[in-house]
């Protein structure tokens, strides 16, 4: 063993092993050739972006382009699919398949805009042409509807009355029997407490109504109130009439109350002259005809003159006026300087103060001016009579 050189001594096993391992170990694949890989080949993928270009130019519509652009830029279309191999390559041997997969899939992008653009273009020039509606057509809609006469008719009074300074009050229609009846000098007795007259709520012993008149709306205005003041109350009134051309239990009424010191029956007669020439034009004016109400005294019927024949009584023609019945005049309303009792029962100086009430059928107001002849269309809901009466006043 020690004649033996030091160069001729075999090598640790060990040493020999490792030595052998890096000896065959396989370095970086400097020399593979991108095109072995089949989806990358230069002539594949021009392959694949013409498959692309034809299918997009063949898109009959919106809809087959949107599956065109799914099954040719979609994350399994050829194109996306090849760029997945890219990562597989050597370094050296990306830049080149990466810039020719990019390309193709830059080609196939431009042209599905570009095509998107003319098939969006032709669709809405298509809508235009398909769904043009012809306005000329009779339609079969459903008619619009106006606002209702009585509506309309109720906001032209108050407007009459603002106009000359008055204020509108309003009040509830269910009403306590005491400012229905009692507050008004309606005596326990009175026959307008009857059944046959007014609707009463139930338990009885509650003593409330459907009120009978816009009157209760003047008590409260008393009671709450310190004169002068000047109000007008339209609003719904209930009465147990039976429902035919003239009467309805449901109505509509407009009261006026006046309070200050030293009213007249003049005043009274004035304000209803200018009240009656803005409903019915210029030239209509008023008379009085004595009667009798509880809350008021002295008290009158208000007569309106004709507006159609202006109290002649009789048409151009000769024949009998339609409208009075040759009388010359039309039964308006009631009115009368406010009894000193109500006001005393509303808490009003009635030694201080004097004051006028007036009330007239917002329904009949609108049967004289129109011609309307039966009370019942005004309740029936045809849109028809709506439209005729109901715009403009």
């Amino acid at each position: 063993m020690q004649g033996l050189a030091p160069d001729h001594r075999e090598p640790h096993p060990k040493l020999h092993h490792e030595a052998h391992r890096k000896a065959t170990m396989s370095g970086p694949n400097s020399e593979y050739d991108p095109v072995e890989v089949t989806p990358l080949k230069a002539e594949q993928v021009a392959l694949m972006r013409d498959e692309a270009l034809a299918a997009i130019a063949a898109a009959a519509d919106l809809e087959q382009l949107k599956q065109v652009r799914l099954d040719h830029t979609g994350d399994r279309s050829p194109l996306a699919l090849a760029n997945r191999e890219i990562g597989a390559l050597p370094p050296q041997a990306r830049k080149e398949a990466g810039q020719r997969v990019g390309q193709a899939r830059g080609a196939v992008s431009k042209a599905l805009a570009e095509r998107t653009e003319v098939l969006e273009a032709e669709h809405e020039a298509r809508m235009l042409v398909e769904e043009t509606v012809d306005v000329t057509l009779p339609t079969a809609r459903a008619r619009r509807g106006a606002r209702h006469p009585l509506t309309t008719g109720a906001e032209k009074i108050a407007d009459v009355f603002v106009a000359m300074g008055w204020e509108v009050a309003e009040g509830p229609v269910v009403e306590a029997e005491w400012l229905n009846f009692d507050a008004l000098n309606l005596g326990p007795d009175h026959p307008a407490r009857t059944m046959q007259d007014t609707f009463w709520t139930e338990p009885a012993d509650n003593h409330v109504v459907l009120r009978t008149h816009t009157s209760p709306v003047q008590a409260r205005t008393m009671l709450t109130r310190e004169p002068p003041f000047y109000v007008v109350c339209p609003g719904r009134v209930f009465r147990t009439d039976e429902y035919d051309a003239t009467h309805s239990p449901m109505f509509h009424q407009v009261e006026g109350l006046a309070i200050d010191e030293g009213i007249t029956m003049a005043h009274l007669k004035g304000t209803l002259d200018h009240f009656a020439a803005r409903m019915f034009g210029e030239g209509i004016s008023t008379r009085f005809r004595p009667s009798y109400f509880p809350f008021t005294e002295p008290s009158a019927e208000v007569d309106l003159i004709c507006f159609v024949c202006r109290g002649a009584g009789s048409a151009e023609d000769g024949t009998t006026c339609r409208t009075c019945r040759g009388e010359g005049w039309i039964e308006w309303g009631g009115c009368g300087v406010v009894n000193p009792r109500v006001l005393r029962a509303c808490g009003v100086d009635a030694d201080r103060f004097t004051g006028f009430a007036f009330g007239m059928g917002i329904d009949r107001t609108l049967m004289f001016r129109h011609g309307i002849e039966d009370l019942r269309y005004m309740f029936e809901g045809d849109q028809r009579f709506a439209t005729t009466f109901g715009s403009d006043l």
